[in-house]
Order: C-alpha cells, then sequence, then structure tokens
C-alpha cells in the first residue's frame, strides 16, 4: 500500500513475544472485590430481618420495596458512570488521542475502567458513615406510649433469654438450619431463585454485548441506554409493588399469586424480542463474498481475492472498513486501497480495487452502519426491555414477602442470608462462566495478540448469538414455574392468620396431613394474639 497510514499488524518479531511479561494486576482486582463482597454481605439478610422486626406487618413490603429502588438507583448512577468511562480511551493521559485511528464503536477500544472504581471507592467510604449511627434495636412501630414499649422490650429481652436457654449462643446454626431445609415452601423459593437468577445474571451481564453485536452501538451507548430504559421502570414497579401491599393488605397467598402470574405475563412478553432482530453485518471475507453475495460462516482463504492476492495483506488483521459500496472488509489492505488521505478517524482510503463501485472507489474506517431500520428495531427492543422490568419488578416485592413470611422471625437473617448465597454461588458465579462460553462458539472472528494467540472475539454470528442470548434464559425461566406452581398449591394446605384481618401477613405453620417425618419437630405450634401479635410456644 502507498500511504504512510497507520495500519495495525501482529507482529513476528520472536523476540518482542519473549520479553512481554504477563501483568499480575488482575490479582488485586480480585481481592478487592472478595473484600468488597465481604463487606455488602450482611446488609441484605440484617438489614431486611431488621426491618421486619421493627416495622408493621402492613408496612414492611413498602420500605422493602424502597430499599430494593435504593439498590437500583445505586447502578442506575453506575451505569452512566461507566457510559462516560467506556467512552474515555483507557491510557488517557499517556497518549495522544488525537493519532487514535480507531473510535468508541471498534471492538477494539477499550475504555478507561480503572476511573470507576477510584470514584465509587471515595463513595462507599462516605456511605459507610451513617451506619455508625444505626441504633442496636428500635422500638417495634406503632407501639406509642411508654408502657407498650417497655412491654415490647421485656418480650424482645424474654425471647432472646429463651432462646438463649434452649439453644445457646453458637448452637443456634444447626437447628436453625434443619428447620429451614424442612421448610418446603422454603427450599422451593431457593430453588425458583437459582434458576431465574441464572438467566437473569445471563441477560444483564450480556446486553451491552448484545446491543453492540445486534444493533450496532457502541459500548458506552449501549451502557447507557440500559440505565435509561431497564432501571427507572425497576424503581417504579418496585415502589408500587410495596404500596400495593400495603394499601390492600395483601396476604401471603395472594403475594404468591400476583409474584407468580405477573412474572408469568413477563416471561410471555421476552418471546416478542425474538422478532425486533437485524441481520448480520455484511463483512467480506467472513459472511459475504468479494462480489456481496452472502455466503457461510468463516474461511480462512476467503479474505483473499484475485483484487489483493498482490497485496501480502496479513489475513488475521482486524482494522475494518467501510466501502461506499455498503460493504465492510477485514483491513483497507484487504479492500485492495492503495492511496490514503487524511489522519486519525477522519482517514479516507481510496483506489480500493476489490470494491466495485462506479466512480472512485474508496472506504472509511469502522465497520458500515446498519441503517435506520435497525434504529427502529433497536426502540422497539428497548421498550420491549422497559416494559418487562417493570412488570418483573412489580412482582419481585410480592415475592420476596413469600420469602420471609414463610419463616420464624428468628430465623429471618439466617434464611435471607442462606437465600442470598445460594444465589450468588449456584447462579453469580458459574452463569457467565457457561454463557460467555456459549457465545464465544458464536465468534466469526477472533482478533490476535502480538505473538499469535488469539485475543477477544471481533465479531459475533448475531443470528445464533440472538438464540442463545434470548433462548437459553427463556427455558431456565420456563422451568422455574415448576416449583412456583408448587408453591401455590402447597399455601392452600397452610393456615394464614388475619386473612380477612388487617395484619394478615404472617405464615402459620401448620401439620401437613399424612406427613410424619423428622422435619415435623421442628416446627412449633403458633396461636394468634390481639390479632397483631403472634406468639410462638417454645
Amino acid at each position: 500500500m502507498e500511504n504512510g497510514t497507520q495500519i495495525l499488524r501482529p507482529t513476528q518479531d520472536p523476540s518482542e513475544c519473549t520479553k512481554e511479561v504477563k501483568s499480575l494486576m488482575w490479582v488485586y482486582v480480585l481481592v478487592g472485590n472478595i473484600v468488597r463482597g465481604m463487606g455488602e454481605t450482611p446488609i441484605l439478610p440484617l438489614g431486611i430481618s431488621y426491618i421486619e422486626d421493627f416495622a408493621k406487618s402492613e408496612n414492611s413490603p413498602l420500605y422493602i420495596g424502597l430499599i430494593e429502588t435504593g439498590a437500583i438507583i445505586g447502578p442506575l448512577i453506575g451505569l452512566l458512570l461507566a457510559s462516560f468511562c467506556a467512552n474515555v480511551y483507557v491510557d488517557t493521559g499517556s497518549v495522544n488521542t488525537d493519532d487514535l485511528t480507531i473510535t468508541p464503536t471498534d471492538t477494539r477500544w477499550v475504555g478507561a475502567w480503572w476511573f470507576g472504581f477510584l470514584i465509587c471507592a471515595g463513595v462507599n467510604v462516605l456511605t459507610a458513615i451513617p451506619f455508625f449511627f444505626l441504633p442496636k434495636t428500635l422500638p417495634k412501630e406503632g407501639l406509642e406510649n411508654n408502657a407498650d414499649i417497655i412491654k415490647n422490650e421485656n418480650e424482645d429481652k424474654q425471647r432472646e433469654e429463651d432462646k438463649k436457654e434452649k439453644y445457646g449462643i453458637t448452637k443456634d446454626f444447626l437447628p436453625f438450619m434443619k428447620s429451614l431445609s424442612c421448610n418446603p415452601i422454603y427450599m422451593l423459593f431457593i430453588l425458583i431463585s437459582v434458576i431465574q437468577f441464572n438467566a437473569f445474571v445471563n441477560i444483564i451481564s450480556f446486553m451491552p454485548k448484545y446491543i453492540e453485536q445486534q444493533y450496532g452501538k457502541s459500548s458506552s451507548d449501549a451502557i447507557f441506554l440500559i440505565g435509561i430504559y431497564n432501571l427507572p421502570p425497576i424503581c417504579i414497579g418496585y415502589i408500587i409493588g410495596g404500596l400495593i401491599m400495603k394499601k390492600f393488605k395483601i396476604t401471603v397467598k395472594q403475594a404468591a399469586h400476583i409474584g407468580c402470574w405477573l412474572s408469568l405475563l413477563e416471561y410471555l412478553l421476552h418471546f416478542l424480542s425474538f422478532l425486533v432482530t437485524c441481520e448480520n453485518s455484511s463483512v467480506v471475507g467472513i459472511n459475504t463474498s468479494y462480489e456481496g453475495i452472502p455466503q457461510d460462516l468463516y474461511m480462512g482463504n476467503n479474505v483473499f481475492a484475485n483484487c489483493n492476492v498482490d497485496c501480502n495483506c496479513p489475513s488475521k488483521i482486524w482494522d475494518p472498513v467501510c466501502g461506499n459500496n455498503g460493504l465492510s472488509y477485514l483491513s483497507a489492505c484487504l479492500a485492495g486501497c492503495e492511496t490514503s488521505i487524511g489522519m486519525g478517524i477522519n482517514m479516507v482510503f481510496q483506489n480500493c480495487s476489490c470494491i466495485q463501485t462506479s466512480g472512485n472507489s474508496s472506504a472509511v474506517l469502522g465497520l458500515c452502519d446498519k441503517g435506520p431500520d435497525c434504529s427502529m428495531m433497536l426502540q422497539y427492543f428497548l421498550i420491549l426491555s422497559a416494559m418487562s422490568s417493570f412488570i418483573y419488578s412489580l412482582a419481585a416485592i410480592p415475592g420476596y414477602m413469600v420469602l420471609l413470611r414463610c419463616m420464624k422471625s428468628e430465623e429471618k437473617s439466617l434464611g435471607v442470608g442462606l437465600h442470598t448465597f445460594c444465589t450468588r454461588v449456584f447462579a453469580g458465579i458459574p452463569a457467565p462462566i457457561y454463557f460467555g462460553a456459549l457465545m464465544d462458539s458464536t465468534c466469526l472472528h477472533w482478533g490476535t495478540l502480538k505473538c499469535g494467540e488469539s485475543g477477544a472475539c471481533r465479531i459475533y454470528d448475531s443470528t445464533t448469538f440472538r438464540y442463545i442470548y434470548l433462548g437459553l434464559p427463556a427455558a431456565l425461566r420456563g422451568s422455574s414455574f415448576v416449583p412456583a406452581l408448587i408453591i401455590l398449591i402447597l399455601l392452600r394446605k397452610y393456615h394464614l392468620p388475619g386473612e380477612n384481618a388487617s395484619s394478615g401477613t404472617e405464615l402459620i405453620e401448620t401439620k401437613v396431613k399424612g406427613k410424619k417425618n423428622e422435619c415435623k419437630d421442628m416446627y412449633q405450634k403458633s396461636t394468634v394474639l390481639n390479632d397483631d401479635e403472634l406468639k410462638t410456644k417454645l
């Protein structure tokens, strides 16, 4: 090629390969995430049980909804921050960004991921300060006079003393674990959570990549759109769900039905996403021939043609250009371009022998845009995603109250903690691994590192990518409705106190007819006193 432009080429110098030492900085990131996880783990189980213990039963769904809303506002701000950081080059300050030949829409672009960590670290320190002023205990909400407060405190102290006498401080764990494991509704709820969390971890983790590949957006734009379209509806859904539980004094049975059928509605709505799609980007030598005819998956020898066979172009390079014929090429060299004008991202290649068009054949840096029709499909997808987020979050608070009210009060901290542990261990850790492996199987062209090793995927088969991204979560979530229906059936066999009264949201455990096993001893007889008090006889 007769130009002085910067065309990225993989080096063939073996000495440079031997000099390069792999960085161990990922260890610091790993340790930091472990410490962060240790710090945030107690917040959910202890915080939720704290609210359940000191709030009125009809008010706690609203309070929990507000907490969950706050947990969404944080990621919303985080996504906006991530969108900004992703739009800043990773080495900004140490390189001249004017000399860059790639833009944020290029798959080789790496944003300033480290900048967000610095900001969030300072914010975390500030938000930790108010927790030091949180009281250890509070009077039960609604007890307005001192006599009631003193009586409530005495009852709490008596319960603590009785519990210590029976189990001992260090002996509570195993009895509580046995009681929870023998609670069929609790165990089924954990199963549902693990299955659905597997689906949602996959959807959330790979949604930016899906929007990039399916609709041709940059990573920063994809993150920004997710934050704008998905998180506000989730916040609204949490608040409305809590208000409905408070306003209509929803019982556990009613909450279970609301959560199940709203989730089913959102699940059916999810299938419409299969219809709002875009075609694969037409890249010559990968999925399109040099004559512009679509072809099957990437074959190594297809990147060359008579128009570029004498250019000595590297076949593994990824420096895409868009020809004025509407087709993309792996590099300007493979497009047969001879000259170029301009610098940086404004560079234009001319006299491209492989671009079959009337007049001057030219190309510009980057893949070709997918067109206005694809932009419209993206809008439909985002609207569907927003509707799904709202409906599912509307069902989240009623469903969460089923979890809380199926346990005895002294088991709630352990129960919520165990629920969080199971979802993170059996869904949060493995889901991105196996889902990422499936995503990699749809790759059409891998980037190459300096020593010829495989790098990141540059372009995917968007059709197969779509089927995996939308289909696997749909299959997982579909299977979760089986234990959900079993919970609805089991709830018919349980007596729900105050179902026609104002406080009817706590579950009294009763024996299921015909069932005799070791779990039966763990369920203690309970009675309802004064309509608003549930006293467990130990």
